[in-house]
Formats: C-alpha cells, structure tokens, sequence
C-alpha cells in the first residue's frame, strides 16, 4: 500500500525516534494513507523545528506481510478504546502490550482541542466521543518496531504544495 509520512525534509530511511511530547500511538514512525494529511503535517513540523522544507515523502509498506507476521494493534474509528490509547500515550503513561504496528485515526488539530479539553478533566468519555463522532479523522499508521520499518520502501519524496500527493 501507498502511505505518506510529512516531514520538514527527505526521509529516504526512515527510523524510530522516541519523541519529545506524548503522541497518540506513543514513540515510532508515523506514515498515513493521505497525501493531504502528509502535506499538512509537513508544514506543521517544518514551522514547529524552524528550519528544512515541508515534505511529503512515498512509500510502498507491505501492510499484507505486517498483518500475517506482526503484532497489529487496529482501532477503526475513535471509539472509547482509541480514547484511552491515546489518552495514554499522549500523558506518556501507557504501559499496555507493545505492538509493532498500530493503525487508527489521527487525533489532529482540529480535535485537539477535544482531547486536551477530556486530558484536562474539563469533558466526560462521552462528550468527548460525541464530539469526535462529528469530526472527520485522517488514519495514521505508526510503525512502532525495527520489524514493521523493515517492511517500509521509500519511493519518492516532494515539497509541500507541489504535486498532488494521491498518485505518488
């Protein structure tokens, strides 16, 4: 399958980096299904780390040998279950099973405000996946193991606002 991963440079190898802040699927090397969602990220990071250029890079992952050999953690939509995953994650608390790929929606920057709001204790579980239920969430996928980066090809990478993204 295609995935994107935005970044503020190339990423011909990509590796796992133990991030600085709470993640939703905590410590790994995020890709999604959206050149559009790449594309915005990139331009996130590339503002957030003041240097590089917003970059959307391609690569071809084998998402087929992943679910046959690898530890797949699946959420299919924002349900109570990803609230507490990431919920987790993102407090830098999750002490749950390891798995070497997980694939769920993308807490973005138009729900964040909703997760840190639910974080904070200011709304219950279910506003919370109320609210989220009304959001159009992105899928990421994280890659959580040297495993899972193993069945990772980098294809090609653009700048941000240059091509399209959806046909690689």
């Amino acid at each position: 399958m295609m995935v994107f991963h935005g970044s503020n440079q190339e990423v011909k190898e990509p590796r796992l980096v133990e991030p600085t802040r709470g993640l939703d699927f905590g410590a790994g090397f995020y890709l999604t299904t959206s050149g559009q969602q790449a594309a915005r990220f990139s331009k996130i990071v590339a503002r957030r780390k003041s240097n590089g250029s917003p970059t959307v890079n391609i690569y071809e992952f084998d998402m087929e040998t992943a679910e046959k050999s690898l530890s797949v953690r699946r959420f299919a939509k924002a349900d109570r279950d990803w609230l507490a995953f990431v919920s987790h994650n993102r407090m830098k608390t999750y002490s749950g099973d390891a798995y070497d790929v997980v694939v769920g929606p993308v807490a973005n920057d138009t729900v964040m405000p909703t997760i840190q709001a639910y974080l904070a204790g200011f709304l219950t579980e279910e506003a919370t996946l109320v609210t989220l239920k009304a959001s159009k969430l992105e899928d990421q996928i994280t890659l959580k193991t040297d495993k899972a980066l193993s069945l990772v090809r980098f294809i090609r990478s653009y700048h941000s606002g240059v091509g399209d993204g959806k046909n690689g």
